[in-house]
C-alpha cells in the first residue's frame, strides 16, 4: 500500500502505524520482523512518505516512530538498517 499509493497521506500514515506495530520488539522475533520489512522496501517507502508529505504532522510523527522501530537493534543487521535509512535520505527528511 505504501508503494502503490504514495500520494495518499492518510494511507501512508496508517501504513507506517501498522509497520511500527508489526516491527516492535527488541527480541529475536521483533528484529526478524524488522529485517523482513526492510527487505520488502519499508525503509525507502517510509522515507518517501516523509518526503512526499512534509506538512502532514501526524504522518511525520508516525514515520519517525516507524523508522525507529524498523531500524532498531544494536547487532550488525540493525546497524545496516540504520545505514540503509541514512542512505535513503532519512536524516534529511527527519531534520526538514
Amino acid at each position: 500500500a505504501l508503494q502503490a499509493h504514495p500520494q495518499v497521506a492518510g494511507l501512508q500514515k496508517q501504513g507506517c502505524c501498522t509497520l511500527a506495530n508489526v516491527c516492535s520488539g527488541d527480541d529475536a522475533a521483533g528484529r526478524a520482523r524488522s529485517q523482513r520489512a526492510a527487505d520488502a522496501g519499508a525503509i525507502e517507502a517510509i522515507v518517501a512518505a516523509l518526503q512526499a508529505h512534509p506538512q502532514v504532522a501526524g504522518l511525520q510523527k508516525q514515520g519517525c516512530c516507524t523508522l525507529a522501530n524498523v531500524c532498531s537493534g544494536d547487532d550488525a543487521a540493525g546497524r545496516a538498517r540504520s545505514q540503509r535509512a541514512a542512505d535513503a535520505g532519512a536524516i534529511e527528511a527527519i531534520v526538514a
